[in-house]
């Protein structure tokens, strides 16, 4: 019924196989059974692409599918500090790909700790499900869509939504491709936040979007914490682990895979769901390093 969607690159390999083994605990058996995971990728080597497929079956998905293919031609990266082209991989699943009336969009770099299919529930034909971003919440009062208030002021209030967990049917998959390719296009001033900015200027034009809870796309601030306290200004929420959250979302260029990433509560408990996932490499065969400062 519904596929998780996954882009993943050799950088993001590692964390691949965490999100998967969350994405199973996530799910009851026969619910596992029911559910699809279909990967996205720019140079996965057969073997990591085995590797990723013998995971899934392990872990006990309906249904595995990798696919090579290129982002947009007209992909911009304007920020390309710690993220690559990987990321736009996201608008290039297909119908035919997927399989599936439903596909559920996963970021590399989260915590999946509960079931994340509840949002599909409301989610209408011609709607797109997303979690506003708790570093970005409205246009025109933050970094992103630098412009795009001044130039279309009825935009300005707007909430503004984050990309790394999205909902959608898959006979919209077309139109969300084309929507954030006349934004690369036509709109490229004000693009700030990659594809994500690609994707709000769509969803502000077509109004077609499905506000999900934000416990959904929960952003992982105790890294910020320790290093100064500019989130408290942007952040509304109380700045505590949400062990309710069902995501945890490790936003910015430190990842808990990471040896030097500050060990919050959430980092430490991502830790210890990537130890579990790499013994899974492990007990399939496979010659997988653990990163440093996981040993």
């Amino acid at each position: 019924m519904y596929a998780f969607g996954l882009c993943i690159d050799r950088h993001y390999l590692t964390p691949g196989l965490a999100v998967i083994t969350g994405l199973a605990d996530s799910l009851t058996l026969s619910a596992r059974r029911n559910a699809a995971l279909r990967i996205l990728t720019l140079d996965l080597s057969p073997a990591h692409a085995l590797l990723l497929s013998d995971l899934a079956k392990r872990a006990g998905f309906g249904s595995f599918d990798l696919a090579h293919c290129s982002p947009l031609r007209v992909s911009r990266m304007a920020d390309a500090s710690y993220i690559t082209l990987t990321t736009y991989l996201r608008f290039e699943f297909t119908a035919a790909f997927v399989r599936c009336p439903y596909l559920i969009y996963v970021d590399a770099d989260t915590l999946v700790r509960g079931d994340l299919t509840a949002p599909l529930n409301a989610l209408a034909t011609g709607e797109l499900g997303a979690v506003p971003d708790e570093f970005n919440p409205a246009v025109g009062e933050c970094p992103a869509l630098p412009g795009a208030a001044e130039r279309w002021p009825h935009f300005k209030g707007r909430p503004y939504y984050n990309a790394g967990l999205l909902w959608v049917h898959t006979t919209d998959l077309p139109d969300i491709r084309r929507g954030v390719e006349r934004a690369l296009v036509c709109q490229r001033r004000h693009i700030l936040h990659n594809d994500q900015d690609a994707l709000n200027l769509w969803l502000l034009h077509a109004g077609r979007v499905r506000p999900v809870d934000a416990g959904y796309n929960r952003f992982e601030v105790g890294r910020y914490l320790e290093r100064g306290n500019w989130v408290r200004r942007v952040v509304s929420r109380p700045l505590r682990p949400d062990p309710a959250a069902p995501l945890v979302h490790f936003v910015g260029p430190e990842k808990p895979w990471q040896a030097k990433c500050p060990r919050t509560d959430d980092v430490c408990e991502y830790r210890t769901l990537l130890r579990r996932a790499l013994r899974h490499a492990r007990a399939l065969g496979a010659a997988h390093p653990e990163p440093a400062g996981l040993r």
